[in-house]
């Protein structure tokens, strides 16, 4: 079940929205929600230029998505691969996604993994999935699930309910952890409280074996 589950988190992949500032007005991302994306391709651009990570890194995805010009994968990844050198997790992220897949780039699971990582040691919960499933299958790093249970479990810290569900698993079945009842059964209803359907049957389950354990 953990497999499939892993299998599933590392599926999903695709060019991501621009994402909007941290905080106040910023005039590239007002002309992308107003659906003006030759202005907000232009002030990206402008910004992305001056060295603005967040601004390479919408221009890269506008650029992929061929948003306000003709999709321009080449030089996409170059300004993707400016904002992830600068840090950004969101760009750290999907390089390796790209990487993962073999999407504009040579398939690379090490360089995924790489990317993974560092976006994943600045808290970015879908890297820490991302980077956990890679050691839970053995891609781009030996296989060990004590690593993958653990960046599972930071992910499920990070509020992800699909490493929720997981590191509820692994407690339940003692992969890569000790097999702890109770904190599987904690997992699973904070996964639960998200909606996950399965994971509040789970819960459900697991509650009545726990309330038997003297």
């Amino acid at each position: 079940m953990i497999e499939s589950l892993a299998l599933a988190a590392a599926l999903a992949v695709g060019a991501a929205a621009p994402v909007g500032p941290p905080a106040g007005p910023d005039a590239a991302w007002e002309a992308y929600e107003r659906g003006d994306h030759a202005r907000a391709l232009h002030e990206y651009r402008a910004a992305a230029e001056r060295g603005v990570r967040l601004a390479q890194f919408n221009l890269a995805m506008m650029l992929i998505r061929g948003e306000g010009q003709e999709a321009d994968p080449a030089q996409a990844l170059a300004w993707l691969r400016s904002a992830a050198a600068a840090d950004l997790p969101q760009a750290q992220y999907n390089l390796g996604l790209l990487y993962e897949r073999g999407v504009h780039v040579r398939r690379s699971q090490t360089d995924a993994a790489q990317w993974y990582r560092r976006a994943a040691e600045q808290g970015h919960a879908e890297a820490q999935l991302a980077l956990a499933t890679q050691y839970f299958l053995g891609r781009g790093v030996p296989l060990d699930y004590v690593a993958a249970a653990r960046w599972y479990e930071a992910a499920a810290e990070s509020g992800d309910a699909a490493a929720q569900y997981i590191i509820a698993s692994c407690y339940e079945q003692g992969t890569g952890v000790a097999v702890d009842l109770r904190k599987a059964l904690a997992w699973y209803v904070r996964a639960g409280l998200q909606g996950d359907l399965a994971a509040q049957i789970k819960a459900r389950d697991l509650a009545r074996r726990v309330d038997g354990v003297k």
